[in-house]
């Protein structure tokens, strides 16, 4: 498939409020995207600032490489292919510049495509708009975090995560009602979070301790095709309201292929990051029993205990807690896909479950499985699956 690019834009008045929103694929794998507001301005111009926006991702991640440029506008793409004049004064400007970009491309194919296909870019396009006008900035990502850095001691912020909390989204308390499943709508809707563990890396193949802070491995073919199942399993289940990823590239590529069938933007929440590794990241259970068996050994023994360098169970319990609450705060009474990791995804059971910590070395996630839990606005949790392989 090699190199393709996906670019859109549009107005809401046409003239009107204007964005973009642009992404670049590697053999269907997302690797960059950005949309952005471009303030008044008409469709057309809109359009043509994405497909200067994808251009550029393309040269800076791929430069002189083959790169395919997928649009929904005709105009754009047969005038940049040159079978069509440009007249309109506004164009030829940014037909110039796009033009310019180009050369330090290698050979570029324009292709229409319908717009039910180039869904990505037109949901980033939306995204940037809807978040200028809830007063945020009107750029987004799905490789950046869209909420402030939060100091220990302060009480977190719910991030945008490419949505406005519902209006009449329910408080989310931390309840010690017991009884799980006996409720209806009279108690609200349940916030229902699918959890997905990301699809095999080198890594994951080789049986290395990989987490946060080491080399942060991509996936291999074979977990691109599991992400696309698991994707497939998804929708085919009913779906999903919102994606949010980890920030490492495993989960954020999982995260691309779930995104792309079900036609949402991704939010990254940095709470539900795998545990930091230090010193054994990249190394074998046996190599970490043959350099470190006195720290194993208190590691293994107590869930406070971090490896050398590493983080504690108990800190990432913390966080992955605080990214839960943030998590029911934004999306209350929605499903809600978040892309994670074996330990954070282990310790989002647990919190469902009310169990000891040491219940965690009990579990056993497969990559790509999918665990659901639902939350009730009165802080109860149900655990509906646990590690289903699509």
């Amino acid at each position: 498939m090699g190199w393709t690019a996906e670019a859109d834009g549009g107005s809401r008045g046409n003239p009107g409020p204007a964005s973009y929103g642009a992404a670049l694929l590697r053999d269907g794998v997302l690797v960059a995207d950005r949309g952005e507001t471009i303030g008044r301005a008409t469709n057309n111009v809109a359009e043509y600032r994405g497909l200067i926006a994808a251009l550029e991702l393309a040269r800076e991640h791929a430069p002189g490489e083959p790169l395919e440029m997928r649009m929904d506008s005709k105009l754009v793409i047969e005038q940049m292919a040159g079978r069509w004049k440009i007249k309109h004064p506004d164009m030829k400007p940014l037909a110039m510049r796009a033009q310019e970009i180009v050369r330090d491309l290698g050979p570029v194919t324009w292709t229409w495509v319908p717009r039910a296909q180039n869904a990505r870019a037109d949901a980033l396009a939306n995204a940037a708009l809807d978040a200028e006008k809830a007063g945020r900035p009107g750029l987004v990502s799905s490789f950046v975090s869209t909420g402030p850095v939060q100091l220990a001691d302060e009480p977190p912020e719910p991030p945008s995560l490419f949505t406005e909390p519902r209006a009449d989204a329910p408080v989310q308390a931390q309840g010690k009602n017991p009884l799980l499943g006996w409720r209806g709508s009279m108690h609200g809707d349940p916030t229902t979070v699918i959890l997905l563990r990301h699809g095999v890396t080198a890594h994951t193949q080789r049986k290395l301790f990989s987490g946060s802070g080491g080399e942060d491995p991509p996936l291999v073919d074979e977990g691109v095709q599991q992400a696309r199942r698991a994707a497939d399993w998804i929708a085919d289940h009913g779906g999903a309201d919102a994606i949010v990823a980890s920030p490492l590239l495993r989960t954020r590529q999982t995260a691309a292929a779930v995104a792309e069938r079900l036609r949402l933007p991704v939010g990254i929440e940095e709470g539900f990051a795998e545990a930091g590794f230090g010193e054994w990241d990249g190394s074998s259970f046996a190599e970490i029993m043959k350099r470190w068996p006195a720290e194993l050994d208190a590691w293994l023994s107590s869930t406070a205990v971090p490896p050398p360098g590493g983080e504690s169970f108990d800190a990432v319990a913390r966080r992955v807690e605080a990214a839960r609450d943030r998590l029911l705060q934004t999306h209350g009474g929605r499903t809600v896909v978040v892309v994670s990791h074996v330990t954070p995804i282990k310790l989002m059971v647990r919190l469902a479950l009310g169990a000891d910590m040491n219940v965690i070395h009990r579990m056993e996630l497969s990559p790509a499985s999918i665990t659901t839990i639902a939350w009730w606005p009165d802080g109860t949790p149900s655990l509906r699956n646990f590690s289903v392989a699509p």
